[in-house]
């Protein structure tokens, strides 16, 4: 955004700091923003003449969109979310843009161009954080950005909306339990990942109070889709000792085990119960009819539509677009939703 006679000059930060204002401040008034009082605005352009920088053209005016973001769009799970999202855009008069990049941890280091000339509303991603770097620039640019489940502990200034997964993988586990069920294994997610972890956290919590062990090899990390639930189910089911009930840490998961069930000549509920996680319209259309613990997905990505429309229109953010309420930080509950999957042990399948 200047000329090339500027370069070795102050810096836009040094300006920043000679204004008394963020960063973020004299982004805007270099881009043109109007959400910047006269007398900051004066107080910057003077510095900005002052130093040699100018306006190279007009900024790009922002556009009616909020840009959802994942690392994967191959699941029913991120079929959800988009539902959620593109709720909200439509009460609101805006647009969905989607975007597959990086992994489950943050974007590919080229999407951050791509949105920055794009300039939506705001971005809702579904990763565990983002990279120091790629949150300034979002930051210089007044786009707000929330974080939706996150795999992993977003830091204080991201603002994220996630569900109660300990208490979930809980709810699953107890369920079993109630039922008479002893030997029982769980197949959760990817092992770095925080709601992973966390379901498996709650699965253990719930055995040790009911004073029960779990074999180490009862417990399986896969990485939430189809094919995974089905390999290690037919691991598990394959063994002498087999287990008389799976949790799986997500539906699809779920429906593998219950395929591999299948392929063994098991039934379900009657010879194996299963309990899967995230409560995914078609988990009501399995055969049988899934039990499983109920993610409110679509009111999840709702309401990170909503938190973004909020930090653009109030002021609940400091000049850099840091989030600083308490509300940037949301968890939703989970329950348990009972079907047909689960029953009773057969006869002496407690005691395995």
């Amino acid at each position: 955004m200047r000329d090339e006679t500027s370069a070795g000059r102050v810096t836009l930060a040094q300006v920043a700091s000679q204004a008394g204002v963020s960063l973020s401040t004299v982004s805007k008034v270099l881009n043109g923003r109007p959400d910047v009082s006269a007398p900051t605005r004066i107080k910057v352009e003077e510095l900005l003449d002052t130093h040699g920088y100018r306006r190279s053209a007009p900024a790009a005016p922002e556009a009616p969109l909020i840009e959802i973001v994942f690392h994967e769009l191959d699941s029913t799970w991120s079929m959800e979310l988009i539902r959620g999202v593109q709720s909200v855009a439509k009460e609101t008069g805006l647009s969905v843009v989607l975007t597959e990049t990086g992994t489950r941890h943050s974007p590919g280091a080229d999407w951050v161009e791509g949105v920055l000339r794009r300039r939506p509303l705001g971005v809702v991603l579904v990763f565990s954080t983002l990279p120091d770097d790629l949150k300034k620039k979002l930051w210089s640019r007044a786009i707000p950005f929330v974080i939706i489940d996150p795999a992993g502990d977003p830091e204080p200034d991201v603002p994220s909306v996630g569900s109660a997964n300990w208490a979930g993988g809980l709810a699953a586990t107890r369920h079993l339990i109630e039922l008479g069920h002893r030997r029982i294994a769980v197949i959760t997610g990817p092992e770095d990942m925080l709601c992973s972890l966390a379901r498996l956290d709650g699965f253990r919590s719930a055995m040790g109070m009911a004073g029960l062990e779990t074999a180490p090899a009862l417990v399986r990390f896969g990485d939430f889709h189809v094919r995974s639930g089905h390999t290690h189910a037919m691991e598990l089911l394959r063994a002498d000792d087999r287990p008389t009930a799976i949790f799986a840490g997500s539906d699809l998961q779920a429906l593998g085990v219950l395929e591999a069930a299948r392929v063994l000549g098991l039934r379900i509920p009657e010879d194996l119960s299963v309990v899967g996680y995230d409560d995914i319209p078609l988990a009501q259309w399995s055969s049988p009819a899934l039990t499983t613990v109920h993610q409110p997905l679509v009111e999840m990505a709702e309401e990170a539509a909503r938190m973004l429309l909020r930090l653009r229109r109030a002021d609940r953010a400091d000049q850099s677009g840091r989030a600083e309420q308490a509300d940037t930080r949301i968890e939703f509950g989970t329950r348990l939703v009972v079907r047909d999957s689960t029953a009773e042990p057969a006869a002496g399948g407690a005691a395995r």
